[in-house]
Order: structure tokens, then C-alpha cells, then sequence
């Protein structure tokens, strides 16, 4: 199951991140890709956040792994500075079998260590602070999360002066991709 969510900045991103949050359960999996930039470290933030994590919440790109306490332990993890033989020598399925939520940075240089069932999650840009997030659920229970995905909560007359935006810039038609 795939669907896209446009986001016109970081609240839309963090709304996002609270939405599978909540739906969050012991073993759940998150591969978060995309660009340098592109909004991975802020929907993790978001995700922290929404699971009760204080403190702050920053890329693990030199520790590859942060743990963090909330309502679930939360592993979060970034790969992108290491091969896939080394990923396997940290036992990184030990993190996805366990009790917490693994959040995977980079996810795309693992593939062979990711568990068959997660939520995918690609982020791009798409226009000054706008990000294009491609969600698709890889089996139970992450197909049904992505089939009732919300459209995101905008105060009035907020999604037609973003539609306009978009439109300007050639991106988007309609607020779709």
C-alpha cells in the first residue's frame, strides 16, 4: 500500500510523524530516505516528540544509534556512514525484533537487514519549505496505517494559498503529485 502526503513545512511533517507515533508498537520499523536536507532528522524529532522522548532528539550520524525512554523505547538509528557487512556486525535485527521503535536513517543502504514487514518512508523536496513523503507499508500491521493516512490539518484558506505556491512553481497540479 503506497500513498504520498504533502507537507508545507515542519508542522505538517511532525503532524505526520505524531499520526504513526501513536500507532506505534513494540518492533515497529520506520526506513526514513531521501536527499541531505530533506526533512529525516525533523520527522524523527516529530516521532520522539509524539512518543513522550524529551531532550533533545539530533542525527546519530557519528553514533550510528541513539536510544531514547518515552511510551516505547526509541532506536534511532542513521547508516548512511557504513556498508552493509558492518550494519550486519552491529546486530541491528536485535533493535528491529525488540521492544522499542527502530528509526532508520538511510535506510536504502541496508536492504538486506531490513525486516520484510515496515513502513517505508522516502522524503523529497518539493519546493521551498514543502517535502513530497512517499509512504508505502511493507505488510501487517503498516498496510493499514498508510491506508487510512489522514490528509494533513491546515487552519483556512492555508491549503489554497499552498496549492498556489505549488502551482507556481510547476510541481504539483491540484495539491497532487
Amino acid at each position: 500500500m503506497r500513498r504520498e502526503w504533502i507537507s508545507r513545512g515542519e508542522a505538517d511533517t511532525a503532524e505526520l510523524a505524531a499520526y504513526f507515533a501513536k500507532l506505534a508498537q513494540p518492533g515497529t520499523v520506520i526506513a526514513l530516505d531521501g536527499d541531505l536536507g530533506a526533512g529525516k532528522t525533523k520527522f524523527s524529532q516529530g516521532f520522539a516528540a509524539a512518543l513522550g522522548v524529551r531532550g533533545v532528539v539530533n542525527s546519530p550520524t557519528f553514533t550510528l544509534i541513539k536510544e531514547y525512554e518515552g511510551r516505547l523505547p526509541l532506536y534511532h538509528m542513521d547508516v548512511y556512514r557504513i556498508t552493509q557487512d558492518e550494519a550486519e556486525d552491529l546486530g541491528l535485527d536485535e533493535y528491529f525484533e525488540g521492544s522499542g521503535v527502530s528509526l532508520v536513517e538511510w535506510a536504502v543502504l541496508i536492504p538486506d537487514l531490513l525486516p520484510e514487514c515496515r513502513l517505508n518512508l522516502r522524503i523529497e523536496h518539493a519546493g521551498g519549505e514543502s517535502r513530497l513523503i512517499r509512504c508505502e507499508g511493507v505488510g501487517a500491521p503498516y498496510t493499514k496505517w498508510v491506508e487510512s493516512l489522514p490528509e494533513p490539518a491546515r487552519p483556512p484558506g492555508a491549503e489554497n494559498a499552498a496549492a498556489e505556491e505549488t502551482n507556481k512553481n510547476g510541481e504539483f497540479e491540484n495539491g497532487k503529485a
